[in-house]
């Protein structure tokens, strides 16, 4: 299993995060800093073998985290997920060596893409001792682009609370059953169930009653 200290000041961002973590095959969460004091302390005592690191923190922030690791802990790597948008605070990630920048809000496809990644090089480099040149050219190979992120107005917890709901359905739902589901209004719900269908983690099915419009029903298909 690969270990992973998820590390962001926000409670309910870290849990989403961890959950995000713990669903993917062969990842687990190892632990769950939410300052970047704690961070280091946690990266020493447990020694991950990936950190997702928030760049915002109330004491340190995330670079200066991500110096520390660099300094302490050789075999852990790190991807940023932040808010943070500036290029000198992603110019910096990058020469630290990150080996990717996530900005928040993203949808779970986004970071299991790179999760999905980084167990592929985890699992390359465990296998030789001396590489080939094609196996560094599968190494620096392109990333995974990121999936899109969630249009203006959506946000990731809510994201992933209607993504729960669709996955664990054995039917079709709904906007209204969604809403009744996830305490959502029905626009809302709506505006979530339409964005997991036009980037196709999930389908739509018309179902055609006496009169009016056909109802329209989402169901999940995506990883």
């Amino acid at each position: 299993m690969i270990r992973v200290l998820v590390v962001d000041d926000d409670f309910m961002v870290a849990k989403v995060h961890s959950g995000y973590v713990s669903k993917t095959a062969g990842f687990t969460v190892a632990g769950v800093a939410r300052t970047g004091a704690e961070a280091l302390r946690l990266i020493g005592d447990l020694q991950p073998d990936l950190v997702l690191l928030d760049i915002y923190l109330p004491d340190l922030d995330g670079l200066t985290v991500l110096r520390g690791i660099r300094e302490t802990a050789e075999a852990t790597d790190v991807i940023v997920i932040s808010a943070a948008d500036d290029v000198n605070t992603i110019r910096t990630a990058m020469r630290g060596g990150v080996l990717h920048y996530l900005i928040k809000p993203f949808t779970y496809g986004a970071l299991y893409d790179q999760l999905q990644h980084f167990a592929a090089l985890h699992t390359k480099l465990g296998e030789i001792s001396h590489a080939a040149q094609s196996d560094v050219d599968q190494v620096f190979a392109g990333r995974p682009r990121s999936a899109l992120t969630l249009p203006k107005g959506l946000t990731a917890q809510t994201a992933h609370l209607v993504e729960t709901v669709l996955r664990t359905t054995d039917s079709d739902l709904s906007a209204q059953e969604c809403a009744d589901a996830t305490a959502l209004s029905r626009v809302s719900a709506r505006r979530y169930l339409e964005h997991f269908a036009e980037t196709g983690s999930a389908e739509v099915r018309l179902r055609y009653g006496g009169t009016g419009r056909p109802e329209r029903r989402y169901r999940w298909v995506g990883a």
